[in-house]
């Protein structure tokens, strides 16, 4: 589930970098797993694995055989999965992302997570907390989108619940080492909820 969820983040970088936006509907699916900090079961950080109906289809082209292979969703979820890594060995940084996803939190009683002001909040997140840390993400598209600010928000801030997904793939014992040993399995489990 949480590797359906960096897949369908990956999916949503490249629409907002080429086109300019995605859909507020997945992005509002995708930041909700941010502030979803104490779930008591994995499907509760998305609301239900329909929610990952999108990720569910880019993961089985990705390890299915054949040409449907993306090397840039392949290379931002790879980048996501480094990021988190480096996230998780540094205490600090964790605490402080902890806090302010909390503050984030508290903005939600006043805006839709989907507000310019909540996406930039999250996005300040990722630049302060996470971009510091070494591994940057190289995202493709139009350069004249790029340079939009607001672009830049929701790219970061759909980053973020890229790294909120890739800390639930480590949390439930996924490593990178599954795609090698494991893909028959995790591509018949992401078969079922296409």
């Amino acid at each position: 589930m949480a590797l359906a969820a960096m897949c369908q983040v990956a999916k949503q970088v490249q629409k907002v970098a080429q086109y300019g936006s995605g859909s507020d509907h997945e992005l509002e699916k995708l930041l909700n797993c941010i502030v979803e900090t104490s779930p008591n079961t994995p499907e509760d950080v998305y609301q239900g694995k329909h929610n990952l109906r999108e990720g569910y289809r880019v993961l089985t082209a990705q390890l299915s055989a054949g040409a449907d292979k993306d090397v840039e969703i392949v290379k931002y979820v790879g980048g996501l999965m480094q990021l988190e890594r480096a996230l998780s060995a540094k205490q600090n940084s964790l605490n402080e992302l902890g806090r302010r996803i909390d503050d984030v939190k508290r903005r939600l009683d006043h805006f839709a997570i989907t507000d310019d002001t909540v996406v930039a909040a999250l996005a300040d997140i990722y630049s302060s907390v996470l971009s510091p840390l070494g591994h940057r993400i190289q995202v493709y598209g139009k350069p004249e989108l790029l340079k939009q600010q607001l672009t830049q928000n929701k790219i970061r801030a759909l980053l973020l619940a890229g790294i909120r997904s890739a800390v639930l793939w480590r949390q439930m014992g996924g490593k990178r080492r599954h795609f090698f040993f494991a893909k028959r399995k995790i591509l018949a489990i992401a078969k079922q909820y296409i």
